[in-house]
């Protein structure tokens, strides 16, 4: 019986440790990925031309990504809200190409990133909503696509423009 006991303790301990590093692993690429949206972010708004498409139009920047990244996605109608479209580029996250949106509030300037959800390791697909460094960063997946919603601006202002894109996406 005592084997019996050792036996049962050791293949618990086997499994704890997998599990354990497999949760690891995947927290440990989160941060990875928000740490390098997070640096994206910063860099595009230190440059000198953050976007490459320059406009407030929804209907001029959609079209530019066409052929410049593999898949669609729509943008929200910023009537009656304070948020402007400044404009957008193609950007990368590990070696996987996505949009990049900037979006402006008052004197605060927002990210939006789009990249297929396929291509994104260790982020779960339920909508998360955290503060990472000294940014809002609200994050979720729809219709295949993994969106993330990065700035310094309010977390109500973050929300907002998140809820929006949801609603634009499904419409």
């Amino acid at each position: 019986m005592p084997w019996l006991t050792a036996a049962t303790v050791v293949a618990l301990l086997v499994i704890a440790s997998i599990a354990a590093a497999y949760f690891g692993q995947r927290r440990m690429e989160r941060e990875q990925t928000f740490s390098e949206l997070a640096d994206l972010h910063v860099a595009t708004l230190a440059s000198g031309n953050p976007v490459d498409v320059v406009s407030t139009d929804r209907h001029t920047v959609k079209p530019w990504f066409q052929g410049k990244i593999p898949f669609t996605f729509n943008l929200p109608e910023l009537q009656n809200s304070e948020f402007s479209l400044l404009g957008g580029r193609v950007t990368y996250l590990g070696q996987t190409p996505g949009a990049h949106l900037i979006y402006q509030i008052r004197k605060h300037q927002i990210s939006v990133f789009i990249f297929p959800d396929r291509d994104l390791k260790g982020l779960n697909s339920a909508p998360t909503v955290q503060r990472r460094d000294s940014f809002e960063v609200e994050s979720w997946s729809q219709d295949s696509l993994r969106y993330f919603v990065i700035g310094d601006a309010s977390a109500e202002d973050i929300r907002d423009l998140a809820k929006r894109l949801r609603v634009a996406e499904s419409s």
